[in-house]
């Protein structure tokens, strides 16, 4: 496996083109068993109604159970276990279908679950369990409608659940950066996810946010409890770990990818991080 299979959305499923659907878990299922680890363009937000699953997300594990929200955001790596398959529904979208009703381009991005910082990737609902299964009913009974499908009811809807689930996730998940310095944080994190693979220093992140390495420093330690460089390292580890359990690339391979100048000194930072070399890790995911 050379590469991560991608789904892309299928705009025109329903004749007419229509950027949101609501899916079955088991209409998919032959797709998971043939593909079960895959990546997807779009964004999917998927409501477990059974009682046991697991899925991995960006190679951290979650066990399912009824009541659970599954977030996934464009090219997250998504690795189902076929033998603990769930029931549920998932509701997928493009970008678009919102970006063309609201000002502000970015709202779905500001969303709690969809920031780039967002490392936790399930919720239970709790209480707000029926809120969120009546709202897919809806959609589905919408999305069905032969004549309509109107585009505005289902926006509405859409928006109804991201607000509910958006809550839901904050309380979990409060953030704890000063006002003041958030939107450098915010800024950092997405210059580290767009450019660690070229650029490993801190110098070249503080230059692009115009502020001084030491602020920068200062700041994010306090905002992320590490330094820049630490966050930067951290994330270039991780899409180590990622390119080594879901792909067949060479160690070369991937140094060469994470921007490293040979092998041997990529070798050297991974198993000083996590104790182990490269092949030890992708053997012990293996086993």
């Amino acid at each position: 496996m050379e590469s991560i299979p991608k789904y892309n959305f299928y705009k025109n499923k329903y004749g007419e083109e229509l950027l949101i659907d609501v899916v079955s878990l088991e209409s998919i299922s032959k797709y998971i068993c043939n593909t079960p680890i895959h990546k997807l363009s779009y964004y999917d937000i998927t409501l477990i109604t059974s009682d046991s699953g697991k899925i991995s997300i960006n190679n951290h594990s979650y066990s399912l159970t009824k009541g659970d929200v599954i977030f996934s955001k464009p090219n997250d790596i998504r690795a189902w276990d076929v033998e603990n398959y769930p029931e549920g529904f998932a509701i997928i979208f493009e970008k678009e279908f919102l970006h063309s009703f609201f000002n502000d381009s970015s709202f779905i991005e500001k969303l709690s679950f969809f920031q780039i910082n967002s490392f936790t990737k399930v919720i239970s609902l709790g209480k707000i369990f029926p809120k969120i299964e009546r709202l897919i009913n809806n959609l589905i009974e919408e999305i069905n409608e032969e004549i309509s499908k109107d585009r505005h009811i289902l926006r509405a809807l859409l928006y109804e659940m991201l607000m509910l689930l958006n809550r839901e996730y904050s309380k979990e998940h409060q953030p704890t950066e000063d006002n003041h310095h958030k939107r450098y944080i915010e800024d950092f994190i997405e210059l580290v996810e767009k450019n660690y693979n070229l650029y490993h220093d801190t110098k070249f992140y503080s230059d692009a946010l115009c502020i001084t390495p030491n602020y920068l420093n200062e700041i994010v330690k306090r905002s992320l409890e590490i330094s820049p460089k630490c966050f930067i390292k951290n994330k270039i580890i991780e899409e180590a770990k990622k390119l080594l359990s879901y792909t067949d690339l060479s160690v070369s391979e991937i140094s060469y990818k994470l921007n490293y100048d040979n092998s041997s000194y990529f070798t050297r930072v991974f198993r000083k991080e996590t104790k182990q070399t490269p092949l030890e890790y992708r053997n012990s995911i293996m086993r």
